[in-house]
């Protein structure tokens, strides 16, 4: 799920997944009661922590009595009276809906945070979100995050509309069907590029280092993928190529390990091209196929504290020549993979700079079927490396161009054959560590 990134991320998903904890503790939930009530709905004004019990610094009172805090005092009445203001003087009134006010209001709760990937969920929303991890959804087939508060595409999906159409990794979102997509967050994105199988969304982007708009017109459909596909090259080299960090990955990679572990392949790709993330625990357990001992990934809270996810210890693939490809779409779960191999020196990177997700996100589902995704921790690789908005460069550093994707050539996965089958003759990687450092 970071976002795992993610998949949390994306249309499909899209969005760069959050790299997405998953947790077995109770949910948590918002508190508090209206004073007024316009309609019959509970608004959440705090959540619980723990087992069921509400931290006393976030019980908030909705009433007319002032509430304070640690930090300010601020009076619920304000709430109720831009409530009232909207309702009584707004020039369309009878098109202002109670459940889009409230729902609304939770939005720039969580946009109050002022970081992307903090969001609140409607139900809809939700239940959209979770068949993006599932695999299952109608759209157009890409994953977007959102570079210098730009809605922009991290990757279209292979073989799906997005890609069919001419969508790129990098290309800027200025417009969808005619309406500006500036301002909009990411899940707000992706719910106007989404719809029903048959119908058409049309894209306004701007693409690098041209100065001028192109529409991209782009007919949705059901989009069903499968997160890991394994193939095998006729030189004996064996491609892993994981699309997300979703619900069917880990059981699929691990098949894929025992296959390799049958057929013996002479070393491994492992493609991370244009996937945008997912669950944080199947990244450490994918990692630890490669790695032994130590830490996968570290996260770093507001604190200072600092938490570590140790490999499983029992690596099927520790022995195999690996490249792992990596490119601007490659996000969030895919970077913790890419940078725990690479401070282990299982792998060697290929490709281009990775998008630089690097930050763990939790999900509390509410009562009501409507989640919270909240930003709880940022992540370093096993070297202490800072990932968010930075990215990881890799050692082999190989570029895909247009007129490569035209000419359907591939310079990056033919350098990573080669430094499996031609190690002697490869270009001399940069940037490796030494040793991988313990963070205290």
């Amino acid at each position: 799920m970071e976002n795992n990134i993610i998949k949390t991320e994306e249309e499909g998903v899209l969005a760069s997944y959050p790299v997405i904890k998953k947790r077995k503790s109770k949910n948590r939930y918002f508190f508090g009661v209206l004073a007024v009530m316009l309609i019959a709905v509970s608004f959440i004004g705090g959540f619980s922590v723990g087992q069921g019990k509400l931290s006393k610094n976030r019980q908030v009172a909705l009433g007319a009595e002032a509430t304070t805090t640690s930090d300010n005092v601020f009076d619920f009445n304000v709430y109720w009276e831009t409530w009232d203001a909207l309702r009584s003087n707004f020039v369309y009134n009878n098109k202002l809906k109670d459940k889009d006010m409230f729902y609304g209001s939770l939005k720039g709760l969580a946009a109050a945070a002022n970081d992307p990937y903090t969001v609140f969920m409607t139900p809809d929303e939700t239940k959209d979100f979770n068949s993006d991890l599932a695999g299952t959804f109608e759209g157009i087939g890409a994953e977007v995050g959102m570079r210098n508060n730009i809605v922009t595409i991290i990757a279209p999906l292979s073989g799906m509309p997005a890609e069919k159409a001419g969508l790129k990794a990098g290309d800027k979102v200025y417009t969808i069907n005619g309406k500006s997509a500036l301002g909009l967050t990411v899940d707000e994105a992706v719910k106007q590029i989404r719809g029903v199988k048959g119908t058409f969304v049309t894209l306004t982007i701007i693409r690098d280092k041209e100065t001028k708009p192109r529409e991209i017109k782009i007919k949705r459909d059901v989009i069903i993928t499968k997160s890991v596909v394994v193939t095998y090259r006729p030189d004996g080299v064996a491609i892993i190529k994981v699309t997300g960090f979703n619900d069917d990955t880990l059981s699929l990679f691990k098949a894929a390990v025992k296959d390799i572990k049958i057929k013996k392949p002479k070393g491994i790709i492992l493609d991370l091209r244009n996937n945008p993330g997912g669950y944080l625990d199947t990244a450490v357990a994918m990692a630890s196929e490669w790695v032994k001992e130590g830490p996968v990934v570290i996260e770093q809270f507001g604190d200072g504290k600092r938490n570590e996810y140790p490999a499983a210890g029992n690596p099927e693939l520790a022995d195999y020549k690996t490249v792992v490809l990596v490119n601007g779409g490659s996000a969030s779960a895919s970077e913790i993979v890419s940078g725990a191999l690479r401070d282990y020196k299982k792998a060697t990177l290929v490709g281009e700079k990775t998008f630089g997700k690097g930050c763990v996100q939790t999900i509390s589902h509410l009562s009501d079927g409507s989640t919270v995704k909240v930003t709880v921790a940022i992540w370093l690789t096993p070297n202490g490396d800072y990932i968010n908005e930075k990215g990881l460069n890799p050692q082999v550093e190989v570029k895909l161009t247009e007129d490569d994707v035209n000419k359907n050539k591939d310079p990056q996965l033919q350098k990573a054959v080669d430094l499996i089958l031609k190690p002697a003759t490869a270009a001399k990687t940069t940037g490796a560590k030494s040793s991988v450092k313990k963070i205290k």
